[in-house]
């Protein structure tokens, strides 16, 4: 189920169970996931795209391999908060992955404007070569990403 409220999707939240943060390019899909108390997101792998299924068998490997009980995928609005067309393609990617039979994580959505910029600058700042960077910046973008929508959590939860 698809929820654009962090308050319905954390409702419908299993307990003890990890999220996978997703930031979703048009080469390259960025993974992260969480721990299971829901406070630190870590980088996992940047899968290439290729078609749907196949991206989607990819995500659900990983959602069975870790236990996954829900899925965060950023939000890619314009700087003035409008949604453009890459929002519509991100919220088509959502509902296409909730129409697959035996797919029934509850999924939501987390603003990512900067999350990109944000990776860069930590990638930079550890000195990582431009290689490195190429190879991983979109799978600490999708860290970036979870670990907005996971502090968010928190503050809900009063911890």
């Amino acid at each position: 189920m698809i929820y654009d409220d962090l308050a319905g999707f954390a409702a419908a939240l299993p307990p003890q169970q990890s999220l996978v943060g997703l930031d979703l390019g048009t080469a390259t899909i960025g993974v992260a996931v969480s721990d299971t108390f829901l406070s630190i997101a870590t980088p996992l792998e940047t899968i290439k795209r290729r078609k749907f299924m196949q991206d989607a068998a990819r995500l659900a490997e990983i959602t069975a391999e870790r236990q996954i009980g829900g899925l965060v995928l950023g939000l890619p609005r314009n700087m003035d908060g409008t949604e453009g067309p890459r929002c519509q393609s991100t919220r088509a990617f959502a509902r296409n992955l909730d129409r697959i039979d035996g797919f029934d994580l509850p999924i939501t959505f987390w603003d990512e404007r900067l999350s990109t910029v944000a990776a860069e600058r930590a990638l930079l700042e550890a000195d990582t070569s431009r290689k490195r960077r190429a190879e991983v910046i979109d799978q600490v973008a999708a860290g970036y990403i979870l670990q907005g929508a996971l502090d968010r959590l928190r503050v809900m939860r009063g911890a």
